[in-house]
Order: C-alpha cells, then sequence, then structure tokens
C-alpha cells in the first residue's frame, strides 16, 4: 500500500479491532451492558461469561507479538479468534488481509492451511506416525506430494535441531524434543503466521529456555509473524518485541518489555513487574545517554582539551564524518600533547570499549569494570549511538523512578 506521499506502508498481518467473546445464551445482548460499564461478575450471575472485552491490537510483519497475562485473562481465547476456531461475539479480526468474521467455512478452512500454523502447548503430536510424517503433516492438509512434504519437513527438523531423528516415533523422544517437532511442523507448512499457545510452559525450565533461543534464532533467520501466549512475564519480556498484557480480559497496556517495565499503565502491571529482573530487561539502548561531547577524527590535541573542558569531562569519544568510532582520547594524553605541540592525533587514540545496541545490562558490568571511560554503544556498522557511565549503570539497578541529572557525556549526578 502507497500513501499520499508516495512512501510504501506495511500493512498490519493481523489486527483485531474492538473484539469481545462473550459465552452463554443471547451473548450479542450483553455487549451493551459490557460497554456501560456492567463488570464480569455482573454477566456471570446472568449465566454469562465475558472471555475478552474490547480487545484491539495489530501485529506488523516480523513481529514477535506477546499476549501476557495470568490463567483466566482470555489469551487464549483470544488466539483461538485469531486463527477462527472461536468467532467473535462482537468485532473484526483481521488475518493477512482478510476479515475472518466474514469468511465462508471453506475460505476461513484455506486461511488455516495457508496462512496460520499452530503450536501447542501439548506438542499435538500425532502418536502413530513418526517425526518426519508428523512434521509434513501440514504440508499433507495442504495437498502436497508426498515427495516435496517429506524434503520440506527435513529441512525444518534440521532448522530445529532434529535432522536424522524423523523416522522415530513421538514416544521415543523428550518433551523438549517433542515440542521441536511441534515447532518443525509449523515452519514446514511456510505460513506467514505463527501461533503459539503457551507453546513452552510445559517443559521444564532449563529446555524452555533453550527452546527460546531457537525461536529467536529462527526468527531471525525466517522472519516469521509470530502471536505468542504465556502467563511468564520473564518470557513475555524475553521473546517479545511487543507485550499485550491482559487482566480480566481486557488489554491493559501494549508496548515493548522496557516501555511496561519504565511505564507501566496501572497499579495492577506496577504490581506485576516490580519483581522483574531489570538487567535482563533493558538493553543498552534503553539507558545509554547522547554521546554529545564528542571529537573529529581530523582534529587535533588543542580542540580536544577546549571540549574537555566545556564539557568537564576527562575522555573523548573520537568519531570520522559518517561517526563511525575511530577511538578514545584521554585527559592526560592530550594534556601532553597540547604542551609538546602536536597539531594530530597520532599516538593519542586508544582503543574503546564498545557494546552493542541490544546487548542487556546484566552483560555490561563486566565491560564497565574493563573501561575507564564510559562505555561507548555502537550499531551493526560500528557508528556511535550513545554512551554509558558507570553511574548511569548503576542506576539501572536501582529505582526505576529516580533521575539522573547530565552535566556533561559522561560527569552525572544521580538524585
Amino acid at each position: 500500500m502507497i500513501d499520499e506521499a508516495g512512501n510504501s506502508i506495511s500493512l498490519p498481518v493481523i489486527e483485531a479491532n474492538g473484539v469481545y467473546k462473550i459465552f452463554g445464551r443471547k451473548p450479542e445482548r450483553a455487549i451493551e451492558r459490557v460497554r456501560s460499564g456492567a463488570t464480569r461478575e455482573d454477566l456471570r450471575e446472568d449465566g454469562l461469561t465475558a472471555a475478552v472485552i474490547d480487545a484491539s491490537f495489530d501485529v506488523s510483519e516480523g513481529e514477535i507479538f506477546v499476549v501476557m497475562g495470568l490463567s483466566g485473562s482470555g489469551k487464549s481465547t483470544l488466539i483461538r479468534m485469531v486463527n477462527g476456531l472461536l468467532m467473535p461475539t462482537a468485532g473484526s479480526m483481521n488475518v493477512g488481509g482478510h476479515d475472518i468474521t466474514k469468511l465462508a467455512t471453506k475460505e476461513l478452512r484455506q486461511v488455516r492451511r495457508e496462512k496460520v500454523s499452530m503450536v501447542f502447548q501439548h506438542f499435538a503430536l500425532l502418536p502413530h506416525r513418526t517425526v518426519g510424517e508428523n512434521a509434513a503433516y501440514g504440508l499433507k492438509v495442504q495437498g502436497l506430494n508426498r515427495a516435496d512434504r517429506e524434503r520440506k519437513a527435513d529441512e525444518a527438523l534440521e532448522m530445529v535441531g532434529l535432522g536424522g531423528w524423523g523416522g522415530s516415533l513421538p514416544g521415543e523422544l523428550s518433551g523438549g524434543m517433542r515440542q521441536r517437532v511441534g515447532l518443525a511442523r509449523a515452519l514446514a507448512a511456510e505460513t506467514d503466521v505463527m501461533l503459539m499457545d503457551e507453546a513452552f510452559s510445559a517443559l521444564d525450565p532449563l529446555i524452555r529456555r533453550e527452546m527460546q533461543d531457537q525461536l529467536v534464532e529462527l526468527q531471525h533467520q525466517l522472519g516469521k509473524t509470530i502471536l505468542f501466549i504465556t502467563h511468564d512475564l520473564n518470557e513475555a519480556m524475553r521473546l517479545g518485541d511487543r507485550i499485550a498484557m491482559m487482566r480480566e480480559g481486557r488489554i491493559v497496556q501494549i508496548g515493548t518489555a522496557e516501555q511496561i517495565l519504565n511505564d507501566p499503565a496501572n497499579d495492577y502491571v506496577a504490581q506485576f513487574v516490580q519483581d522483574v529482573d531489570r538487567t535482563r530487561v533493558l538493553t543498552a539502548a534503553a539507558i545509554m545517554e547522547p554521546a554529545v561531547a564528542v571529537l573529529g577524527s581530523g582534529q587535533g590535541p588543542r580542540a580536544a582539551h577546549k571540549l574537555m573542558r566545556e564539557n568537564q569531562t576527562s575522555t573523548l569519544m573520537v568519531v570520522d564524518r559518517d561517526r563511525h568510532l575511530r577511538g578514545v582520547v584521554h585527559e592526560n594524553d592530550v594534556a601532553e600533547a597540547v604542551r609538546a605541540g602536536a597539531d594530530n592525533l597520532t599516538g593519542l587514540l586508544r582503543s574503546a570499549v564498545t557494546v552493542r545496541l541490544e546487548t542487556v545490562v546484566a552483560d555490561l558490568f563486566t565491560a564497565a569494570a574493563e573501561s575507564p571511560a564510559a562505555l561507548a554503544v555502537v550499531d551493526d556498522e560500528g557508528r556511535l549511538r550513545g554512551v554509558i557511565a558507570r553511574v548511569t549503570l548503576l542506576n539501572a539497578l536501582g529505582d526505576p523512578t529516580m533521575t539522573v541529572e547530565h552535566t556533561g557525556p559522561e560527569r552525572e549526578v544521580v538524585r
């Protein structure tokens, strides 16, 4: 789609608008009651169950969108409306450009076969079929010939680390391996959308983390659009590009892990995130400060000395015209070069300790301990994007409401 300025616009792959799901007799009549303020308890007295209430969200192409909530929050009902296993009582649900609430049964089946694959909590494998046959099952439903579906199933099993296991039966595999088969089946189907309903919650903690790692790795390789359901906040924050927090049928906040952690929408969300290990969620990009005082690689010691005095800092990052980081200079070296009458930075540049934008805070401490200067945060091209002084790093561990006053790029006063 092209906007008025001629720019390409990426439409959401999944889009829910004002979705309700109410179970019971004549649920449509309950919609106005809910809109007028009736609670779940009010409806329950009349034999109605409001599972999902006025849910709106969108999922972009290639995004991992996590819906997180406790048991009974409505998250599993929501994902079943995405693939048409349940129809909304009100609202619209678009998947791949199709409003599934308006599709005929045959069209809905086609969308499920070609657009959406699903990974379940309890594997949902066929016990008397081999691992390869299970991985190829979705392709068989699509009508693909045997040779092609076996080839694609083998490729998918290889991707999830189960190459060579195609002839085994599910009962011969561990729980983690069986879940990998379920993931391979979803990948083999080559659908645009993957729905994962508590996919890793039945696994032991160590295996669960391995599966999370593998999902992130596969996502980097394949760029699937993933809607992931979980009750585990740490899992949500580890996997989700964005997270929708649900409570009693309603989505109470949508945001990145950092947004939810640092700016909870209400007391419920704040209480939910209070025990989260911030160092495993916040990244260098979230806590870095702008590198305001930087020195061009073509400038000399006198310019460096002047910039240091003006910004009350003992080190300066040195960059080229494209802001690629070239190193760091220190106050003592600069002062000596000025006294010696040097007119360039030859011999002054030291290696800067660099970290990536996506590096989590927990992995910054060793680097900070090794660096006399602030950490330099760089992007994939090696361009300087920001700096992290030690006081900023320490502040990230403390009270999230604490503010930091910056009097220079590396001189800070914690308040």
